[in-house]
């Protein structure tokens, strides 16, 4: 037996490129559907579907609650079974359909300015995105135990996550200034009620695509590290809490999740706003501010390797979120300085640094799961994938829901009216707030978290190498 093929006897498999692109299209079709339900509801929600923006950002805290609940059970539910398409890629088919149909639904404004309908759609979207997400996160841990592999499946994923958050948001206003109505001088309208149609064409045919990458993503893949089913027929949703608590490196990495996506949520919400009430942009320059928030991944992700292995994972943390700190700083004096206001190619630049750090910082963290799944089963005895992806499903959505809370409560403090095009200075200010001044705390105390993350490579390597020892 080769030196590799005994390698890959104890785990550590080596992934073709076909395999890695197939198991990050699954990401790429998330991306599609989720992210455009983070960049753009809460704007469709109070400037097309007329709901007010208190009312939007209680809903957006009421859907994360129902997640609390809700992510457990499924994490518990997948680790106890094993439908005979896989464990976890057999979700991918399963619910992609659903959530397809739900995606586009999120956007009809057919019942307009109905509350009720809007809860209706947008938690059944959720609990559908969970029920392919949480197994869609384990996938990742059952395909190999080589550290070196997840960081480039890593890599893979979160280039093709950005390929997604790209087409989103660049493509999203495009699209829909396509199908949107025209005012007199030929530009479109795509924030009054008049643009519902052209909302909910694009939506819906994101998600059609995205459901063709589901299915690519479950015809790629095949689950190789998985315990055996009498070894999970014990596993209950107090597993999360006991896991929680005595997993160390799987808290830091929750509470890390739960910063980052807060951060990345106000941020992404904001920026619409940002872009048509402070500068008073065009649905071109909008598509390219947002677009540029996705474009770095292109340049840096496929440095990661390299990069962790010069640096060091911390290392590259600190290097990368200082860099997003640096981007928000710039957009922040750009924005209250009038000459500067007009110069697009300065709030550009500042948005590609920005960019640039909560990129790689925030794609590289999906590596980390992977690595306190081992730990806990080291520990333990015990490879739970759905739970922790359950639990860090909980943080990342509970980062989510501030995403969507906080701006809809700082929007309505500041007066912000969606039926005038020019909104009062301190409308304008608590714009500018969403956009760098809140996510630059969040990355400050990001920074703080992920400085307690114990697990180098060398000691998950050693911790992978001793279970595949115990289990032969």
């Amino acid at each position: 037996m080769t030196a590799n093929a005994t390698q890959e006897a104890k785990g550590f498999y080596k992934l073709s490129w076909i395999q890695r692109i197939g198991f990050g299209s699954g990401d790429l079709a998330q991306n599609l559907i989720y992210q455009t339900i983070s960049m753009y509801l809460l704007f469709f929600y109070t400037n097309v579907y007329g709901l007010k923006p208190a009312d939007a950002a209680t809903m957006f805290l009421v859907v994360r609650l129902v997640d609390v609940l809700w992510d457990p059970l499924v994490g518990t539910y997948v680790d106890k079974h094993n439908p005979r398409w896989g464990k976890y890629r057999s979700y991918l088919v399963l619910g992609g359909l659903p959530l397809t149909a739900f995606a586009g639904l999120c956007f009809f404004d057919g019942f307009s300015p109905s509350l009720l309908y809007a809860y209706v759609t947008y938690v059944g979207m959720s609990m559908l995105y969970t029920l392919i997400n949480v197994p869609y996160g384990a996938l990742n841990s059952s395909l190999t135990r080589d550290t070196d592999e997840i960081t480039t499946l890593t890599s893979v994923r979160m280039f093709l996550a950005n390929v997604g958050g790209l087409c989103v948001a660049s493509g999203i206003p495009l699209v829909v200034a396509a199908f949107a109505p025209k005012d007199a001088s030929g530009e479109a309208i795509i924030s009054t009620p008049g643009a519902a149609n052209a909302w909910f064409i694009t939506m819906s045919l994101y998600a059609a695509v995205g459901l063709l990458l589901l299915v690519f993503c479950f015809s790629q893949t095949k689950e190789r590290v998985v315990m055996d089913a009498k070894d999970m027929e014990n596993v209950k949703v107090s597993d999360l809490w006991t896991e929680f608590t005595r997993n160390r490196p799987l808290r830091v990495l929750a509470f890390f999740f739960i910063t980052a996506f807060a951060m990345m949520s106000v941020g992404n919400a904001a920026g619409s706003y940002y872009m048509t009430c402070n500068l008073q942009a065009t649905s071109d320059q909008l598509a390219i501010f947002m677009g540029l928030g996705s474009v770095p991944a292109f340049i840096f992700m496929p440095m990661v390797p390299a990069i962790k292995k010069k640096v060091g994972k911390r290392g590259m943390f600190n290097i990368f979120l200082t860099i997003a700190i640096i981007g928000m700083a710039i957009l922040y004096v750009v924005s209250v300085i009038p000459a500067l206001k007009t110069q697009m190619w300065i709030v550009y630049t500042a948005q590609f640094i920005k960019s640039t750090g909560v990129i790689v910082a925030t794609g590289y963290m999906w590596a980390l799961v992977p690595e306190v799944i081992s730990y806990g089963e080291y520990t333990t005895g015990k490879r739970i994938s759905g739970i922790v992806n359950a639990l860090t499903g909980i943080f990342f959505k509970a980062g989510m829901a501030l995403g969507g809370v906080v701006p809809g409560l700082v929007l309505e403090y500041v007066g912000f009216n969606a039926k005038v095009t020019q909104q009062t200075a301190f409308a304008e200010q608590g714009i500018l707030w969403l956009v760098c001044v809140i996510p630059a705390l969040l990355l400050g105390l990001a920074m703080f978290i992920i400085s307690r993350y114990e697990l180098t490579d060398k000691v998950i390597d050693d911790i992978n190498i001793a279970i595949e020892k115990r289990n032969r």
